[in-house]
């Protein structure tokens, strides 16, 4: 069977694709129509066929939802959905801050100062006229915009939730809306902050006012030459505690080395903020001595910049340093243009697919060459991280039943959500032969060769890279990552093969979309019956 994809309805007269698709009979009386109908505003077949994918999982979430019934949310778990459209608000807002529109902090108290509009089945008839006049026209209009927002967002993850929460939601975006615009007041005044979301733990908390610092009392308690090496050892001391993974430590450790290596000394007491101005501009400029090419924006931003931050911040928490030099670095990151799926298309997959299952052993080591014969088709049919698959163990491949599984686990090096899941492997990859393949191996790790003292980390790094050259060579387009783009396109060929969102997020190690994904268990069983959903990819010329 041929790879089938996506065929999004294109109108006859104006040549847009729309997304179609029929409404199940359990939900039409619920939602009032037989067709989910919406335009995907493009003519364009290429980025049709990634709009419907994306509206199709959108559809189906709703609709689980909508079988599951309203959700409950608490505060916090509002407080964490508006935290896109705090970003939101900042980012469009920042570069010139003193011309927000649309919002007026000035009102944020009197909002929700009576029951809103959500509420006024609750009230007596008569107290509606009251209830009209009770909250000054700007704030109720500042309300309608909440909860508006409140519900975009929730269309957008196709939640349905209980009236409650829907107010809870809309609070929160007032909540957000209000940070953002505080956020902006002060850069106003030209404190620019680095764009990042509040976390968690901090969303809900109530704004207070801190105790100016004696930045003369903390200097004295800084040692007269603190290394940035000995930094970094103390931050990891205390991480590795809190479960920060070894990946996150080495690649602050790169950035320290090149932060010292650029500075030319190693005393943090010494560091200024237009240090590491220069030093972010350097980054931007310069060639990378491993890859030689310049690294992106996103790159200095998410890890050099992201690697001082940390650093000096626990610094200052620790009494270490009296300010955090890094704190107002940023750098604007611009969306990149999109010129394609971020997915194989059927053609490349066919062509790596096929590649791999013909490849003949160069000089190389054994491993490295069975990598390059299975790893793509294990991604291929997982949707699992390269790195993942890479990493496999003899001991994480077993018979179930009638079913081949692995077993993807941090035990055997890391996994990104730090939890194991179990995959059930196509049968199109049982019999090409992958379990006579395993059963034939050694002991420990499948596809790399462990480094001194066990290390996998750095062996594989050596072997995705390796493998992202083998991809480059067959797929050359360079608008579609070698080895994540497998993991794009399972989710869109596992939409196309009706799975369901849930049960996919669950095979490719993606947190859930509702609260409503924590109840019950996506079995062994509901995976094995979404994997083989799949089709198989076709090998005839």
């Amino acid at each position: 069977m041929a790879l089938r994809m996506a065929s999004p309805f294109e109108h006859p007269k104006t040549g847009v694709f729309w997304f179609r698709r029929g409404v199940p009979k359990d939900l039409q009386a619920l939602l009032g129509k037989k067709e989910e109908l919406l335009s995907l505003r493009t003519k364009d077949p290429a980025e049709a066929r990634v709009r419907f994918a994306e509206v199709s999982a959108k559809v189906e979430a709703r609709w689980a939802s909508l079988r599951l019934g309203p959700s409950s949310l608490t505060e916090r778990e509002a407080h964490e959905l508006a935290v896109a459209i705090h970003d939101r608000w900042l980012t469009h807002h920042l570069d010139n801050p003193s011309e927000p529109s649309g919002w007026r902090a000035d009102l944020f108290d009197q909002l929700w100062a009576e029951p809103t509009r959500w509420d006024l089945n609750r009230l007596m008839a008569d107290r509606i006229q009251d209830l009209a006049v009770s909250v000054s026209s700007p704030a109720r209009s500042q309300e309608n915009w909440c909860q508006g927002q409140a519900d975009e967002r929730l269309a957008d993850l196709g939640r349905v939730v209980d009236a409650a929460s829907r107010l809870k939601l809309a609070k929160a975006v007032a909540a957000a809306v209000q940070r953002a615009s505080q956020t902006l007041s002060r850069a106003a005044l030209g404190t620019y902050p680095g764009l990042h979301s509040p976390t968690a733990s901090v969303l809900s908390a109530p704004l207070v006012c801190q105790p100016p610092v004696d930045s003369r009392a903390v200097a004295r308690e800084a040692q007269a030459n603190l290394a940035l090496t000995e930094l970094l050892s103390g931050w990891w001391a205390e991480a590795k505690a809190t479960g920060r993974k070894v990946s996150t430590y080495d690649n602050y450790r790169n950035t320290i080395n090149n932060f010292v290596s650029f500075l030319k000394f190693d005393d943090a007491t010494k560091v200024s903020t237009d240090d590491v101005i220069a030093f972010k501009d350097f980054r931007l400029s310069t060639p990378s001595e491993r890859t030689n090419r310049v690294p992106s924006a996103k790159t200095v931003k998410d890890t050099d910049l992201a690697a001082l931050k940390t650093i000096f911040g626990w610094a200052v928490v620790n009494r270490k340093l009296a300010v955090n030099p890094a704190a107002s670095v940023t750098v604007r990151v611009g969306k990149a243009p999109k010129l394609r799926s971020k997915g194989f298309t059927e053609g490349e997959a066919k062509k790596l697919l096929s590649a791999a299952l013909a490849y003949k052993p160069g000089a190389e080591r054994a491993c490295t060459a069975a990598a390059k014969r299975w790893v793509p088709w294990l991604c291929a049919f997982t949707g699992a991280r390269v790195g993942e698959i890479g990493q496999l163990r003899k001991q994480d491949v077993r018979r179930e039943g009638d079913w081949w599984v692995i077993r993807i686990t941090p035990e055997a090096g890391t996994v990104k959500t730090d939890e194991a899941r179990e995959v059930v492997i196509h049968s199109q990859v049982v019999k090409l032969g992958f379990p006579q393949f395993v059963s034939q191996s050694a002991e420990g790790p499948l596809f790399l060769l462990p480094g001194k003292q066990g290390d996998v980390l750095g062996p594989l790094q050596g072997l995705k890279n390796r493998l992202a050259e083998f991809a480059r060579e067959i797929v050359t387009d360079p608008n579609v990552a070698p080895n994540h783009g497998w993991r794009h396109r399972f989710k869109t060929i596992g939409i196309e093969a009706g799975i369901e969102t849930r049960v996919l997020d669950a095979i490719q190690g993606h947190a859930g979309q509702s609260v409503s994904d924590r109840y019950g268990e996506v079995t062994l069983r509901a995976r094995a019956t979404a994997i083989e959903k799949l089709p198989w990819v076709d090998q005839s010329e």
